[in-house]
C-alpha cells in the first residue's frame, strides 16, 4: 500500500525551524530557548515516511519530541509530557487492536469525515486528538496537538501498520525514563475569556515544574499575542493589588459625578439641587464592578 497520510495534513506539516519546547508542551522562540539535553533518541522507517522519536531535557524536566519528516523532506512534529506519552501508548495498543479487526479498505462505505475511531488525550490545557482515519491512500493515525487557544494544530500522521512499531519504539523509551511528569496531580482550572470593546483577553492556567502558572494574554492581531505570565504564589497579591486599582477608581468616579451633579456647598451642610446624601461605604461597593445601591 502506498504512503498514506500526508494529503490530510494540509498546511500545519511545516518545514523545521529548530523549534523548542518547555517541560509543560509550550513553545518558544528560539532567542530564548533554554540549554536542551538530548537524553535518547529513536528513528523508524514506516513507508516513505521518517519518524524520530526524542527524549529531551531542559532546566524545565522532560518530554519527548515528535517528528515525522516526509519523503519531501517536510516535517511535522508534536510534544508530549512523559505522562501524556504512557498514555498514548495505551491509546495505540487499543487503536491497533480495532485496525485489525477492520476488513479491506472499502470505498463505498468509509465515513463521510473519514474517521473510523477517535479518541482525545487531555494534559494541563493541552489537548490531543487521535483519529484513525481512512483516504484514498489507506488508513493512518493522525495526531493534532492543540496549542494556545486560537492558534492552529501540529499534527502528525502515523501510517496504520506502523502503530505497533511505533508503540513499541516509545515503551522503550518510557521504561528507560519513566512516566512521572511531578508536580500537582489535580485537574487545572478550564481557560477563561474576555471581550471588552474591541479587545479580546485569555487566562489559561498551565503547570511547569516551577508550579503552575496564569497566562493573560490579549490578542492584538489575528494570529500574534502579547502575554504575561503570573505565577501561582503571587496570585492573591497580585489580586489585592488589582482590587486596591478597582476600589480607588470607584471612589474618583464617584467624587467626579457629585462634582458634576453639584457638590457639598462650602460651609454648609447641604448639596447644591437637593439635600446631602452620605456617602456610601466600602462594604456598599462592589469592588470590582464599581456598582453602588441605589440611594434616589
Amino acid at each position: 500500500m502506498s504512503d498514506i497520510g500526508s494529503g490530510d495534513e494540509g498546511i500545519n506539516s511545516q518545514k523545521y525551524h529548530g523549534q523548542g519546547m518547555d517541560a509543560g508542551g509550550n513553545n518558544f522562540d528560539s532567542g530564548q530557548q533554554p540549554q536542551e539535553q538530548e537524553l535518547a533518541t529513536k528513528m523508524l522507517q514506516i513507508q516513505s515516511k521518517r519518524f524520530y522519536l526524542d527524549v529531551k531535557q531542559n532546566r524545565r524536566g522532560r518530554f519527548i519530541k515528535v517528528a515525522e519528516i516526509g519523503a519531501d523532506g517536510r516535517r511535522s512534529q508534536i510534544f508530549l509530557a512523559m505522562s501524556t506519552a504512557a498514555e498514548f501508548r495505551d491509546h495505540l495498543s487499543s487503536f491497533s487492536d480495532f485496525y485489525s479487526s477492520l476488513g479491506p479498505p472499502n470505498p463505498d462505505n468509509v465515513p463521510d469525515d473519514g474517521k473510523l475511531k477517535s479518541e482525545m488525550m487531555l494534559k494541563d490545557n493541552r489537548r490531543y486528538y487521535l483519529d484513525l482515519k481512512e483516504n484514498s491512500r489507506g488508513r493512518f493515525l493522525r495526531v493534532s496537538q492543540t496549542i494556545t487557544r486560537g492558534g492552529p494544530r501540529s499534527q502528525i500522521a502515523l501510517p496504520a501498520q506502523g502503530m505497533i512499531e511505533f508503540r513499541d519504539a516509545l515503551t522503550d523509551l518510557l521504561d528507560d525514563f519513566g512516566t512521572d511528569d511531578g508536580g500537582f496531580k489535580g485537574e487545572l482550572p478550564e481557560g477563561r475569556h474576555l471581550r471588552v470593546d474591541n479587545k479580546n483577553f485569555y487566562f489559561d492556567i498551565g503547570q511547569n515544574n516551577r508550579g503552575i502558572y496564569m497566562k493573560v494574554s490579549e490578542k492584538v492581531k489575528s494570529n500574534f499575542r502579547t502575554a504575561i505570565t503570573v505565577p501561582e504564589k503571587c496570585w492573591t497579591r497580585f489580586r489585592d493589588i488589582l482590587a486596591d486599582y478597582c476600589d480607588k477608581m470607584c471612589r474618583a468616579h464617584q467624587q467626579n459625578a457629585e462634582n458634576h451633579q453639584g457638590g457639598p456647598i462650602p460651609g454648609g451642610s447641604g448639596v447644591r439641587g437637593g439635600p446631602s446624601q452620605p456617602a456610601p461605604s466600602s462594604s456598599d461597593i462592589d469592588t470590582f464592578s464599581c456598582n453602588v445601591p441605589n440611594r434616589i
